[in-house]
C-alpha cells in the first residue's frame, strides 16, 4: 500500500522551546521537540508525563451521581441484600465486571455476575437478565459498560423492586434511565475534568469512592489496575489525561504480578518474561478475552478473570485460546467474503463509506470485519447480519470521521444504537437496511473530507541513523504507554541503502527482514518489513530509499533496536507531503 506522508517541519519557536527543554530534560532535542507537540512545555509537566502518579487521580465523588451510588450501596450491604454486577460481553465489560467484583467479594458475600449472551440476549440490559434478577432475590444491579440506552428495560426492574447504579462511557440520550444512580463522565450534566474513561474506568472510580467512603485503603484497589490497562488498551479510548494514570501503573502491575486469569493468559500468548505492552494487550490478550463473546458466552472470560488457581485458570485460558482460533478462521472468511461484495459494487470507489451486509454471517465477529474493511479501504464502514427478522451490526470509522453521529442521524429507522465516534453497534428492521445505506452514505459524504479517504502516515520526525542511540531509545520507551491521543512516534529516514543481507521471510515469502545503512553515517540498523515483499526487488537493487518506520525492542534479542517499517518509498517517489 503507498501511503501519504504527512510531516509538518518545526517552527523556530518549537525549536526553541524543545532545545530548552531538552537541556533540562537531558533528552535528545528530538524527543523533546514530540513532548512539545504533545502540549507538554515545562520540565515539571514532562516530570508528570513521564512519571505518572496515582496521587493525581481525580476525586471519584466529583463524577454526578457518585454519592448516591456509594450511598445505595453501603445500604444494600448493611441489609444484606443480593447484589448483581452485570456488564458487557467484550473486554471492557468483562475486565470491568471482574474488577468490581473481586474488589467487592473481599467485602461481602451475597454478589454475582451476570454477562449476557450475545446470541440470546444481544447487548445491554435484556429481559433474560432481569428475570435472573428477580428469580434470584437481585435488589441491587450494577451495571457496567452498558445500560445508559435501556430506558425501558430499567423501568421493569423497577417495578420488580430491583434498582440499577449505571457505570457507562457511551454517549447517552435526551432521555436517561430511571437508575437510582448514572456514572458516566459523558452525561451533558455531568462537569468531571476528565471525559474519556472506559466501562472499567467508571467502575474503578466507583471502586474508588466506595472505599475513600469507607475508610479502605487504595492499596486493597490498586491490584486491579492491570484490568484497567486491559480496558484502556482494547477500547481505544485515549491515552491521556487520567487514562495514562491507569494504563501506566496497570501495565506495572500486569509485568509484575498480574491477576491470575491474566497470568493465564499472558502464558497463553507466549508472552512469559516479556515486557508487556499496550500493542501485546490490542493484539493478543484483547482478542482472547473477547473470544469466548463472540463464540460462545463471555461469562467465560469473566470466569478466568476472577479465577483463584492458577491451574484451573490455566485450562480456562486454553479454551478461549480455541475459541480464539475458530474466531480467526470465522473473521478470514467473512471478511473475504466482505471484500468480494465490496468489489463488485460498481461506484463503491466514487462511495465515502461501506454498508455491507449477509444473512449467514456470525453476529460475534461482524465488528472486526468492519475494522478490517475500514482498514483497506479508508472509509466508515458498517457490516450487518440477520437475527431474526431483524438486522444487526456493528460500525467502525476513519480518524476525524463521527459514526455514532452518523448512525444517530438514521436514529428514526433503527431500534436500537450506541457507541463511540469511532465505533459503534446499531439494530434495524431487515427490510430498512437499503434505506438506512443510503441515509449513512448521505450523511458521510458532507462530512468527510477528501484527504480523509487517503491511507496516511502522520510522521512525527526526520532523523538519520545516528540518532538512534541507546540512550535514544531508553528515552523514548518512557513516552508509553502508547494509544489514541499518544500514538508511538513514527520516524522517516530518507536516502537508506540495503546493506547486501536484506532478504524475503515468512511463510509466505511476504515480509522482508532488512538490514540498512544510511548515508550520514556507517551504523547498520535491522528493520522487519510486514507484509512488503513487493518492495524486495527494488530494495536488492541497491538504489536507495525512505523509510517510515517505529522503534521497537527485538523480542529475541533484548536491548536490540529495530526499525519496524510501515512503508518504503523509492527515492525518485519521493512525495512527502508538509503542511
Amino acid at each position: 500500500m503507498h501511503f501519504k506522508w504527512k510531516y509538518l517541519p518545526p517552527t523556530q519557536e518549537e525549536t526553541s522551546e524543545a532545545k530548552a527543554l531538552g537541556e533540562k530534560l537531558n533528552i535528545s532535542n528530538i524527543l523533546s521537540l514530540l513532548l512539545v507537540r504533545r502540549g507538554i512545555k515545562t520540565e515539571s509537566a514532562a516530570k508528570r508525563f513521564f512519571h505518572p502518579q496515582l496521587s493525581e487521580l481525580i476525586n471519584p465523588f466529583l463524577l454526578k451521581d457518585m454519592d448516591v451510588a456509594v450511598d445505595r450501596l453501603n445500604d444494600a450491604m448493611g441489609r444484606k441484600e443480593r447484589i448483581l454486577v452485570y456488564g458487557d460481553y467484550d473486554v471492557d465489560g468483562c475486565t470491568s465486571v471482574a474488577l468490581v467484583y473481586k474488589f467487592l467479594r473481599q467485602y461481602y458475600s451475597n454478589i454475582e455476575y451476570y454477562i449476557p449472551d450475545r446470541y440470546e440476549e444481544g447487548y445491554g440490559v435484556s429481559q433474560k437478565g432481569i428475570d435472573y434478577a428477580y428469580k434470584n432475590d437481585v435488589k441491587l444491579i450494577i451495571i457496567l459498560d452498558c445500560g445508559i440506552k435501556a430506558i425501558e428495560e430499567i423501568k421493569l426492574a423497577k417495578s420488580l423492586g430491583i434498582d440499577f447504579i449505571i457505570c457507562d462511557h457511551h454517549v447517552p440520550d435526551e432521555e436517561m434511565p430511571p437508575a437510582v444512580a448514572i456514572i458516566n463522565p459523558k452525561r451533558p450534566d455531568d462537569t468531571y475534568p476528565f471525559k474519556h474513561l472506559c466501562g472499567c474506568g467508571v467502575g474503578f472510580k466507583l471502586m474508588q469512592a466506595f472505599a475513600k467512603n469507607n475508610g479502605i485503603s487504595f492499596s486493597r484497589l490498586a491490584p486491579l489496575l492491570d484490568f484497567c490497562a486491559v480496558s484502556i488498551a482494547a477500547d481505544l479510548v485515549p491515552v491521556e489525561g487520567e487514562n495514562r494514570i491507569l494504563a501506566y501503573h496497570g501495565l506495572k502491575q500486569l509485568n509484575q504480578n498480574p491477576s491470575i486469569g491474566l497470568k493465564a493468559i499472558i502464558d497463553i500468548c507466549g508472552l512469559e518474561g516479556k515486557d508487556v505492552s499496550m500493542s501485546d494487550i490490542i493484539f493478543k490478550i484483547g482478542p482472547r478475552i473477547n473470544a469466548s463473546g463472540r463464540i460462545d458466552n463471555g461469562k467465560q472470560s469473566v470466569d478466568l478473570l476472577v479465577e483463584k488457581d492458577y491451574s484451573k485458570a490455566l485450562q480456562q485460558a486454553k479454551h478461549i485460546d480455541e475459541y480464539n482460533e475458530q474466531r480467526k478462521d470465522i473473521d478470514k472468511q467473512m471478511t473475504e467474503e466482505a471484500n468480494q461484495i465490496v468489489s463488485r459494487i460498481e461506484n463503491q470507489k466514487q462511495q465515502s463509506s461501506i454498508v455491507v451486509y449477509d444473512e449467514n454471517w456470525k453476529k460475534g465477529v461482524v465488528g472486526i470485519v468492519a475494522s478490517r474493511l475500514t482498514e483497506i479501504y479508508f472509509r466508515p464502514t458498517v457490516v450487518l447480519t440477520k437475527d431474526g427478522n431483524l438486522a444487526t451490526g456493528s460500525a467502525r470509522s476513519i480518524m476525524g470521521v463521527d459514526v455514532y453521529a452518523a448512525i444517530k442521524h438514521c436514529r428514526d429507522l433503527l431500534l436500537n444504537f450506541g457507541g463511540h465516534t469511532y465505533a459503534a453497534g446499531l439494530t434495524l428492521h431487515w427490510d430498512d437496511i437499503p434505506k438506512f445505506k443510503q441515509r449513512f452514505q448521505e450523511y458521510i459524504e458532507n462530512h468527510i473530507l477528501p484527504e480523509q479517504k487517503e491511507a496516511t502516515l502522520d510522521i512525527d520526525a526526520q532523523i538519520d541513523f545516528k540518532d538512534i542511540s541507546k540512550k535514544f531509545f531508553h528515552d523514548l520507551k518512557r513516552f508509553a504507554p502508547f494509544g489514541p491521543s499518544n500514538p508511538k512516534p513514527r520516524f522517516i529516514t530518507k536516502g537508506v541503502f540495503d546493506y547486501g543481507t536484506s532478504k524475503v521471510v515468512g511463510r509466505e515469502q511476504e515480509h522482508i527482514k532488512l538490514e540498512l545503512v544510511d548515508s550520514k553515517s556507517s551504523h547498520v540498523m535491522n528493520g522487519i518489513a510486514f507484509g512488503q515483499s513487493k518492495s524486495a526487488r527494488y530494495i536488492k537493487s541497491k538504489r536507495g530509499f525512505d523509510i517510515a518506520y517505529t522503534l521497537e525492542e527485538n523480542t529475541f534479542k533484548r536491548n536490540l533496536v529495530q526499525l519496524q517499517i510501515e512503508d518504503i518509498r523509492p527515492i525518485e517517489d519521493d512525495s512527502t507531503e508538509e503542511q
